[in-house]
């Protein structure tokens, strides 16, 4: 049950009053337990992410040479699930470790390229296709800034990395022999990046050892290479004989909203002693 530090101070008043009216009779009963801390946690949490990328950079250092290239991109939200273990220290500062699954996400692209110079007249496009999914994880330090009517709003911010997959990316341009039509090569290949989180949530205090959580999630994976595109055409990367591209993902990032639940792994009120009468 959540008590306020007003109420506490009620609660204790009354009890100590009581407790002298009625001498040595009966000892007085527990106070309500607040917390107890220091204290080990289980969590869980689900939610969806909003993924965002800043560019997509043919790693071809020739691919745009005399254009002038406008890109579009997005990604398609994805559901989220985590699981995880913490420490709370004292009633403002905790610590936890969490591993994520991130759901398939679908990212377009395209890039509307003008020619400049002695591509002067040139127009064409290039379009980008791919599922992504990931694994996070995740060791994170939360500060809780005091709680009132049960609820504790708190900040964060996490360190780890993040294994990112891709699923069936092409590479699709228009006219042929600017950038041919192209598949992914290596899908199996994993990816892994750095990542680093900022936290922001609310927890409502259900009991003394059991929290929900609503909290926003900024999460940064820098830059991510895709899997190399395998060209059936001159183009897409295909320059003094190397028949495969790989694009660079730049200023990755997603705002994530997550629903949890937290599980103190104490925190339960002890019995009432034996009632004892004297003579």
């Amino acid at each position: 049950m959540c008590i306020s530090r007003h109420s506490l101070l009620l609660t204790t008043a009354v009890l100590l009053t009581a407790g002298a009216a009625q001498g040595a009779d009966l000892p007085l009963p527990p106070p309500p337990v607040i917390a107890a801390f220091p204290a080990w946690y289980l969590r869980g949490d689900i939610g969806f992410s909003n993924q965002f990328v800043k560019n997509v950079l043919d790693t071809n250092p020739h691919a745009y040479d005399n254009v002038l290239v406008s890109q579009t991109s997005a990604f398609s939200s994805a559901g989220i699930f985590d699981i995880g273990f913490g420490y709370q220290f004292n009633n403002w500062f905790r610590t936890d470790f969490t591993a994520q699954y991130r759901g398939k996400s679908s990212f377009t692209g395209l890039d509307v390229v003008t020619g400049t110079g002695p591509n002067a007249g040139f127009v064409g496009t290039d379009n980008y296709t791919a599922t992504k999914s990931e694994l996070l994880f995740l060791a994170n330090a939360y500060f809780d800034l005091g709680t009132w009517w049960c609820l504790t709003p708190f900040v964060g911010a996490g360190v780890g990395a993040a294994r990112h997959q891709f699923y069936g990316m092409t590479d699709t341009g228009f006219p042929f022999g600017f950038s041919a039509l192209g598949f992914a090569s290596d899908n199996s290949t994993s990816k892994w990046t750095f990542a680093w989180a900022l936290h922001a949530g609310v927890a409502y205090n259900v009991s003394n050892n059991v929290k929900i959580e609503l909290a926003y999630r900024y999460l940064n994976f820098g830059s991510i290479d895709t899997p190399n595109v395998d060209c059936t055409a001159f183009g897409c990367g295909n320059i003094n004989g190397n028949p495969n591209a790989f694009y660079s993902m730049t200023r990755f990032d997603s705002q994530d909203i997550k629903l949890g639940i937290r599980f103190l792994l104490c925190c339960e009120a002890p019995p009432p002693p034996p009632l004892i009468r004297k003579g």
